[in-house]
């Protein structure tokens, strides 16, 4: 889960660099960018979580 959701957070940042930089937006966009698209992230990881805590809890 660890892995998966550190994945996911990764992806989040380069692609809003990515996308900043394909368009030529220039960095103060290129950062808002990425702010966006790592709360999208953290959205997914935490769907994640809950997903993965309702298949094994963590505590019995």
């Amino acid at each position: 889960m660890i892995l998966i959701g550190t994945e996911v957070f990764g992806i989040a940042v380069a692609a809003g660099w990515a996308v900043a930089g394909l368009f030529e937006l220039g960095d103060p966009v290129s950062y808002v960018l990425m702010v966006l698209f790592s709360l999208l992230g953290v959205y997914i990881m935490l769907g994640l979580w809950r997903r993965s805590v309702a298949i094994e809890p963590l505590t019995e």
